[in-house]
């Protein structure tokens, strides 16, 4: 089962200023980018918390400072699902009413929708009664857009364009991994004829091999191929892929600890997709993180709170 929430938490905070610019620009000429810009994980936590949600989404709240020198708030929101939601937009102008209401700051609310149905772009809401009107819209990017010309995708300088490539493909491929195989090196091996950094490239080798997941012997291959690239063309970065087998390894490890450190603290057991999200995770510090909270939480729902899954 793919994991697609937790590759595109984390490249929202890897490559944040890429995201205005690559999905909303007309957001990203208004910011300042000489000032530091600063993650408001503590609050957007508390915020969650509050709102009491029964699944959990992809919500990252980011501190701007504007042209005109004006401080203001960019709350993102990623809508990964393969249904309609009735509730996306209700729930988008109660997250921005509740920021506002609480700290009395001008937010931009922006959703990106990574979905299978084209004709679903939810971008308002509002109701009429009585004479009071209510009206809140907000900018959408849809991901299936973008698949319309991947060639154009495949040749953009940004990070989000493989990485929206890499979002769609695993989507499609998710009956023929064989393809999503061939996908995977294709996009790969892409990232070093953009123009990347080195540390570019390290991060977005991790979060697409994360997201486009396969059986373990495809992932073999994939390494074996990526390794092969890597000595050809004399780049050295390809290296710290290899290096990915042996953190797949000890994440492993970590994965299974905190799953059997869940399954003896909460009688219920956990749920078979807050357990494949647990396996797909890489990521080391995160899931010491997690096993911290395991140890905290007062049930499964407050790990799941915590640990924002």
């Amino acid at each position: 089962m793919s994991d697609f929430d937790s590759p595109w938490k984390e490249a929202l905070e890897q490559f944040f200023p890429a995201f205005p610019q690559f999905f909303f620009p007309q957001v990203h000429a208004a910011i300042d980018w000489s000032r530091e810009y600063e993650a408001l994980d503590k609050e957007l936590q508390q915020l969650v918390r509050e709102a009491a949600v029964g699944r959990r989404y992809v919500d990252k709240l980011f501190k701007v400072w504007l042209k005109d020198g004006a401080e203001a708030w960019v709350l993102i929101h990623v809508e990964i699902q393969s249904q309609r939601d009735d509730e996306f937009a209700e729930r988008m102008y109660g997250y921005h009413s509740r920021l506002y209401e609480r700290y009395r700051r001008p937010v931009v609310s922006l959703a990106v929708l990574g979905d299978e149905h084209p004709a679903w772009r939810p971008n308002h809401f509002g109701y009429s009664l009585g004479g009071c009107t209510l009206g809140f819209e907000f900018p959408v990017a849809k991901l299936l857009d973008y698949g319309a010309d991947l060639a154009a995708l495949e040749a953009d300088p940004s990070p989000f364009a493989p990485f929206v490539v890499a979002h769609l493909k695993t989507m499609e491929t998710r009956q023929d991994m064989e393809a999503r195989k061939g996908w995977k090196i294709r996009l790969l091996k892409g990232l070093f004829e953009r123009g990347f950094t080195g540390d570019e490239i390290r991060q977005l080798l991790r979060l697409m091999d994360w997201m486009m997941d396969l059986p373990e012997e495809m992932e073999e291959q994939v390494q074996e191929e990526m390794t092969r690239f890597g000595e050809e063309k004399n780049m050295p970065y390809v290296t710290s892929f290899e290096r990915l087998g042996f953190k797949r390894g000890e994440a492993k490890g970590k994965a299974d600890a905190l799953l059997h450190v869940l399954g003896r603290r909460f009688a219920h057991g956990v749920p078979a997709d807050l357990e494949a999200l647990i396996r797909a995770t890489t990521e080391l510090e995160r899931l010491d993180r997690w096993l911290d909270l395991a140890f905290e939480a007062g049930s499964l729902d407050e790990f799941q709170r915590l640990a924002q899954l």
